[in-house]
């Protein structure tokens, strides 16, 4: 049945689409076919090329050779070759088809190198063969020139690093038309699916000249080619011409994202996988222009200087005659159609097959008419509607079409493209809350946008305002200066940029006005151009920020105060020695460093006092809080602590009195809390008494040993008035280290508390061993702490050679 032949009732329309749709089936059931034929051949070629290791042009010549020596037919020697295969004994040949790629196709599995070996072919030459003929198999499957591409680019992405491919072939008048591609974007795809013939195209070089082009030097190869993408995206390519046919008409290009420059195996690898693409792309690939009388390359350098919306036609005809569909075949960069492709995307698409509803219509007939009788086509506008992404967009088109040398010079005109930038103009005044406005002094016409009234909160009704009466519609107080703005510009042309304010039913209201003139020959201005702009809201936030900033300056300056009152008032309290002192055959190290964070200070203390009956009173505490109030807590902890040891207190007593004082004092303070270890040393026995209340344990070193005294009970001062505190002692030996220390020293956010004490033990042994003046200094080098909080860290030592 032939589907084109005329039914009953058929319009022409419906003919034509008809047509269209006979070949495309047509072209389709051709195109399998070959493909069917093509794929028995190539699977039995790579079957050769496996067993007997030789190339795919000496896998086909054997194939011939045998099919006359035994009187059958090429695609019979195929198949017998193909029915003849058996496994051989021994073991096992490894699988030429591999895991299934996106597109449903296998890839080659069999050459791919085993884990840790090395990646590239040709470190073997049965990697190379088996390699080949797993490709060879998987290009039977292919069923244009794109799964070629994909093809390739799965089979040697791993085993040769190639990230890429293309491949090109030659079209009319020379150009290059990219037929298929893998592994590279559709955004570049597209920027290079049409490349006129100029010179220095690596890809039409390796076409004329039928000889490989290696770009591994591509500083140097920017020099001499334009390159396809960046060179630092692929700075490694290979462009190999297809052979097989004369003259030589595509070429593939290899491209690797690694700066590795393919290496003679390689190369030789690449080669052979192209000419095993050979035959997939005479098969799908052949593209070629059909010889015209007209030099369409010309005529695109022509439409590439001109202005509006023109395209060059080329008429299809059926093997009677009829013209059946057209091809375009240059266009104007300005050629735009309903769905947004422009210039040269427009090029080699068929007129019924991108644009079916255009069947039947007037403009149908006039083209034919055009090409028929030579009379330039003008048609009446006439709308257009296709649906793009889903969503239906219909256009009015003015179209003039006029023969060229068999073909039709088509340009048009979209009449609703006004409409559609005056919607986006007053969306954009409506967004940006601002409008234009157009002042002409010599005829005294004003034009306003609609906006304009919305920002100067102004009725439509009253009409636009002159430009000489517009400083009498503001605030009085910016009168004057807009007044002077706009004599300025009348009469010297000097523009104006400046914010104005007007009074609306909802307050002041702060604008943005702008315009400038044309003048004429003499300098007179004949138009003023400006627009308002509602600046309400960003003046409104600029003055939060500003009010913000300002009592952020103010809150620093009373923290700043503060920190210096604090910070003086703690160094008066808290004198920390230049070097160490001695109390009753000790040797005191102190270190004081105040937090470097924040504007507060802390109530980390110490004190190290001999008393009067020759023993010495060793204290380090911790007020919890930080800032004057921190301070004073520490000052009267620190006065008070002193003041009962020296009248007699026992340490244990002296600690619960101080709980008590701090327990009463903690409504008139905001640091209610604070953790100390209080110790009394008595040089005559050397032994050492100490309490604690809530701080961390003592640590002991000796013997280049560190361990930590046990934890006495003590709730930290000011908690509860249950607390209850223990007294422990330790004789100290020549040589000791007792280390009275805050939680700064150790802490690290995160961080759990026994791992941080951990680490201070071993810090500790090693920085402290022996009687070396800079213990203390060394082990704070080696804990760097934090500085997020105070420390504060007594060394206490008694010398080797104490008597």
């Amino acid at each position: 049945m032939d589907p084109t032949a005329p039914g009953d009732g058929a319009s022409p329309d419906v003919l034509a689409l008809a047509k269209v749709v006979a070949r495309l089936r047509a072209e389709v059931a051709d195109l399998e076919g070959l493909a069917s034929v093509a794929g028995v051949l190539e699977r039995a070629k790579g079957v050769l090329m496996a067993w007997e290791g030789v190339s795919a042009d000496a896998a086909y010549e054997t194939l011939v050779r045998r099919a006359d020596s035994r009187g059958t037919t090429l695609m019979e020697e195929c198949w017998i070759t193909l029915g003849g295969i058996r496994p051989k004994p021994g073991p096992a040949r490894p699988t030429t088809h591999g895991p299934v790629t996106e597109s449903g196709r296998t890839t080659p599995q069999g050459a791919l190198p085993a884990r840790g070996s090395d990646p590239r072919p040709g470190h073997g030459d049965q990697d190379s063969r088996t390699l080949m003929a797993g490709l060879a198999v998987a290009l039977t499957d292919a069923r244009s020139t794109d799964d070629a591409a994909e093809i390739l680019h799965e089979a040697l992405r791993l085993p040769l690093a190639v990230d890429g491919v293309m491949i090109y072939t030659v079209g009319g008048a020379g150009r290059l038309e990219l037929i298929g591609h893998s592994g590279i974007d559709e955004v570049l795809a597209a920027q290079w699916r049409d490349v006129p013939p100029l010179s220095g195209v690596a890809a039409l070089e390796a076409i004329t000249s039928g000889e490989p082009r290696w770009l591994d030097d591509l500083e140097r190869g920017a020099e001499r080619y334009r390159l396809i993408g960046s060179p630092e995206r692929w700075p490694t390519r290979a462009w190999i011409p297809v052979p097989g046919a004369d003259p030589v008409t595509c070429a593939i290009g290899f491209f690797r994202k690694a700066s590795i420059p393919f290496g003679g195996e390689e190369r030789d690898v690449l080669q052979q996988a192209v000419r095993l693409c050979g035959g997939t792309l005479r098969v799908f690939g052949n593209r070629r222009a059909e010889p015209a009388d007209l030099d369409v390359t010309a005529v695109q350098g022509i439409l590439d200087a001109v202005s509006g919306a023109v395209i060059l036609l080329a008429p299809l005809r059926s093997p009677s005659g009829e013209v059946e569909d057209y091809r375009i075949e240059a266009a104007a960069p300005e050629s735009v159609d309903v769905a947004g492709r422009r210039g040269r995307e427009l090029v080699g698409r068929r007129i019924l097959e991108t644009y079916p509803t255009v069947a039947g219509t007037p403009l149908w007939q006039g083209y034919r008419d055009a090409l028929d009788t030579g009379a330039t086509y003008e048609g009446e506008p006439f709308s257009y509607r296709e649906v793009t992404a889903g969503v239906a967009e219909t256009s009015v088109y003015s179209v003039r079409a006029a023969r060229l040398a068999g073909r039709l010079v088509v340009s048009w005109i979209r009449q609703d493209t006004t409409a559609r930038e005056v919607r986006r103009l007053a969306t954009m005044q409506r967004l940006g809350n601002l409008g234009w406005a157009d002042w002409n002094p010599v005829t005294g016409t004003v034009n306003w946008s609609d906006q304009v009234y919305t920002v100067l909160d102004r009725s439509p009704g009253l009409g636009p305002v002159p430009l000489e009466e517009l400083p009498r519609h503001i605030l009085p107080d910016d009168r004057p200066a807009l007044a002077e703005a706009v004599r300025r510009l009348l009469d010297e042309g000097a523009p104006i940029d400046r914010p104005v304010r007007i009074g609306t039913a909802d307050g002041v209201r702060h604008l943005r006005l702008v315009a400038e003139a044309e003048t004429d020959a003499y300098g007179a201005t004949v138009e003023v151009h400006g627009f308002f702009q509602d600046c309400t809201t960003q003046r409104d936030a600029e003055l939060a920020l500003r009010e913000s900033e300002r009592a952020v300056l103010v809150q620093r300056g009373v923290l700043q105060a503060e920190r210096a009152i604090a910070a003086r008032l703690q160094h008066a309290l808290l004198p920390i020695p230049e070097q160490s002192i001695e109390l009753v055959g000790l040797c005191v190290d102190i270190a004081y460093m105040p937090s470097d964070t924040g504007v507060n200070v802390g109530g980390d203390w110490y004190s190290a006092i001999e008393l009067p009956d020759r023993s010495a009173l060793f204290v380090v505490g911790d007020v919890a809080g930080h800032g004057l109030d921190a301070v004073g807590a520490m000052a009267q902890l620190r006065f008070t602590a002193k003041g009962m040891i020296i009248t007699g207190s026992a340490l244990p007593d002296a600690m619960d009195r101080l709980n008590t004082l701090l327990l009463h004092t903690a409504a008139d303070s905001a640091a209610t809390t604070a953790t100390m270890i209080m110790a009394r040393y008595n040089p005559a026995e050397r032994r050492m008494a100490w309490v604690r209340a809530g701080h961390l344990p003592p640590l002991l070193v000796r013997g280049g040993e560190a361990r930590f005294l046990p934890l006495l009970e003590g709730n930290l001062l000011g908690a509860s008035f249950d607390s209850v505190y223990m007294q422990d002692t330790l004789d100290l030996e020549p040589g000791d280290h007792l280390l009275l220390y805050t939680d700064g020293l150790i802490e690290i956010p995160g961080e759990n508390m026994d791992r941080a004490l951990d680490r201070l033990a071993v810090a500790a042994a090693e920085a402290m061993g022996g009687d070396a003046p800079d213990a203390l200094a060394r082990l704070l080098a080696a804990l760097h702490p934090a500085g997020q909080d105070d420390v504060c860290v007594l060394d206490i030592h008694l010398p080797a050679d104490a008597e």
